[in-house]
């Protein structure tokens, strides 16, 4: 009678049970390991160095400011932009910034700052309105072919460039006590809901995300239809909360750096 046991196909691998040593098995090349060896390096390098620039500055808490690089300043505008019809979040940026700087500084929390990514639009607006405050921001810069570029209201000391987005958006929430999102095209989306998802998923501390500008972020998202579909909790909607003016936005923050400003004198 013929053995009908069928042969099991060969492994991909050797481990210290099995015998087949005839067996072919998947190796990765010693050029690719060498490679993926010197990403994973330039990876801890990457992350050290904004580890150090953040330790250097005795930075224990931050706000963040994301929003998009196209949305140009009013008097920069010339009819041109494509995104003028955005230009008050600028200026509304810039105000809240402002205020967020000016408590910072007259309450002398060291160790808090506002950080935003470091280049144009509403980055810009951030970091030139906390600047107006006498407030150092630090700008969480990153490598792109377009529209990225280190805004001028960011001291060089202040300035972090990065190669990696993940390694980015790491350390705009280590420190976080707050996130504030202004209208953004992708990256401020990516930015958002990768928040959102470390959030619900338990992988970091709840903080409070603001999204500035009702109208907008109605249009753009509807996250209730996500609850309606019972892909989300319905709990998930207090994940985040909208605002729509820089009084109502300073509103719920000023009690956030009150908060820290009690932290600071235990």
């Amino acid at each position: 009678m013929a053995n009908s046991t069928k042969a099991r196909p060969p492994l991909s691998y050797k481990d210290g049970h099995d015998d087949r040593h005839d067996e072919p098995h998947l190796k990765i090349s010693d050029s690719a390991e060498a490679g993926e060896q010197r990403r994973a390096e330039h990876l801890a390098q990457e992350w050290m160095a904004a580890e150090k620039a953040f330790n250097g500055e005795d930075v224990d808490y931050t706000i963040s400011i994301f929003g998009s690089a196209r949305i140009p300043a009013p008097e920069e505008d010339n009819g041109g932009n494509p995104c003028r019809s955005l230009c008050s979040f600028y200026n509304e940026a810039r105000e809240l910034s402002f205020r967020i700087g000016s408590y910072i500084e007259a309450h002398q929390l060291t160790s808090t700052r506002l950080i935003t990514g470091g280049g144009p639009g509403i980055m810009e607006a951030s970091s030139r309105g906390a600047a107006e405050a006498g407030h150092g921001s630090i700008g969480l810069n990153i490598v792109l072919p377009h529209e990225q570029r280190l805004n001028p209201f960011i001291a060089a000391k202040h300035s972090i460039e990065f190669q990696y987005f993940a390694l980015r958006k790491m350390h705009f929430l280590k420190r976080a006590k707050a996130l504030i999102v202004f209208p953004g095209g992708f990256g401020t989306l990516d930015e958002l809901f990768e928040t959102l998802t470390l959030i619900q998923t338990g992988k970091m501390p709840r903080i409070p995300v603001f999204l500035y500008g009702k109208k907008f972020w109605n249009e753009v998202i509807n996250l209730e239809l996500l609850a309606e579909y019972q892909l989300i909790d319905a709990e998930d909607l207090a994940l985040y909360h909208m605002v729509d003016s820089v009084d109502e936005a300073w509103l719920q923050i000023e009690p956030i750096l009150t908060e820290i400003s009690e932290l600071n004198q235990i």
